[in-house]
């Protein structure tokens, strides 16, 4: 059985090769806003101190976005439910005036941000990606 278990790390393998790819070559697009995204420069603003503050409509957009993924991450584990979460939050980082910068900076933002806005959906994530929190799984 050695054979199948090197067949399943090199399909993750490829999944992962593929996710962070397609995560790199959409890095430098700036996608328009859509639907309920604010512009971008209402997103998220800077106070004089230096924290950023993501506005309502913005921490909304992200509990909307792993909402419907909760699922997905109970069927497909904690692995690819973390690759999952990561592109999740990269995407929104970029739809909300690329944010993303300061996600790196401060990854327990998305926590502070997801407690805030929808608590349940957070909880949910966590149990199912199996974390103790949602910045202990991104990797970017």
């Amino acid at each position: 059985m050695p054979r199948l278990r090197w067949i399943s790390r090199s399909a993750l393998l490829t999944t992962t090769a593929l996710a962070v790819a397609s995560l790199t070559a959409c890095a430098g697009v700036q996608p328009s806003p859509t639907g309920s995204a604010e512009t971008t420069s209402a997103a998220a603003t800077t106070t004089p101190a230096g924290t950023l503050t993501i506005s309502p409509s913005s921490a909304a957009q992200l509990c909307d976005m792993i909402r419907p993924e909760l699922s997905n991450f109970r069927v497909q584990g904690p692995t690819l439910g973390r690759i999952s979460l990561n592109a999740m939050v990269h995407d929104w980082g970029l739809r909300n005036g690329g944010i993303n910068g300061h996600v790196l900076a401060d990854k327990a933002m998305i926590d502070r941000v997801t407690t805030e806005s929808c608590p349940e959906v957070r909880t949910e994530a966590l149990t199912a990606l199996e974390l103790p929190s949602l910045a202990a799984g991104l990797a970017f």
